[in-house]
């Protein structure tokens, strides 16, 4: 069998140059959609079928670097001026800011929207050991604090089948599984939680995936491998 490529989505068919995307996220509840995020402060909104842009927004003040999607229409974005946006395309004139970073001029990196529970998303700090978890029910209020890591955290994953379970994987080369149940008030105190599970993978973890399909087996990668965690 072969793999050929189904369609090119380009937005710049008038120049030479591309601006450089960041990160991009399927719509789960519409798989005709797609997000895309880029240096150039916007946000793109495509649609696959048609091969045309849906919405563009100026999403921030600064470089977006991470989308994820709330439902059907309703996305967020993280930028370099360090504030969490939520964005709904029913009202494409307005956004709602749902954090700021409390460290000045401190990126936000990376962004996971909760499967199960979308009051809940959580954020990485760029060259930051810490994970900030939010209810977006409560803007500007950080929910809880992840602080275990022993180095920068790189990627995060909500639990497909639990509300309450979050992994995240950085620099230290460890995969954290915490769980945030029975949790009413925020979880700041005291340094925050403690993870429930650990892996130690043997270097810097770049990036991780919770299965959907098979909700025990969470992927992660380091150098030059892939690892299968149960």
């Amino acid at each position: 069998d072969r793999v050929e490529m189904k369609s090119l989505l380009n937005n710049h068919k008038n120049s030479e140059f591309c601006v450089p995307l960041t990160s991009f996220y399927w719509n789960d509840a519409n798989p005709k959609r797609i997000g895309t995020s880029s240096i150039d402060t916007t946000c793109t909104i495509w649609d696959i079928e048609e091969k045309v842009v849906d919405t563009q927004l100026i999403a921030h003040d600064k470089e977006v670097y991470d989308i994820a999607w709330g439902g059907v229409g309703v996305f967020t974005f993280v930028s370099a001026d360090g504030s969490v946006r939520v964005f709904d395309l029913r009202d494409k004139e307005h956004s709602t800011i749902i954090y700021e970073s409390t460290q000045p001029d401190t990126p936000l990196l990376r962004l996971a929207w909760n499967k199960q529970d979308p009051s809940f998303m959580a954020t990485i700090l760029m060259d930051s050991c810490k994970v900030v978890v939010l209810d977006i029910r409560y803007p500007t209020v950080t929910f809880a604090e992840l602080q275990r890591h022993q180095a920068s955290v790189n990627a995060l994953a909500w639990a497909p089948h639990s509300p309450c379970h979050i992994c995240t994987a950085g620099d230290d080369a460890q995969a954290l599984i915490w769980e945030l149940s029975g949790a009413s008030q925020p979880l700041v105190e005291g340094g925050g939680p403690d993870p429930m599970l650990a892996y130690t993978a043997g270097a810097e973890i770049n990036q991780l995936q919770w299965s959907s399909l098979h909700s025990d087996w969470i992927a992660i990668d380091f150098t030059n491998k892939l690892q299968i965690l149960r």
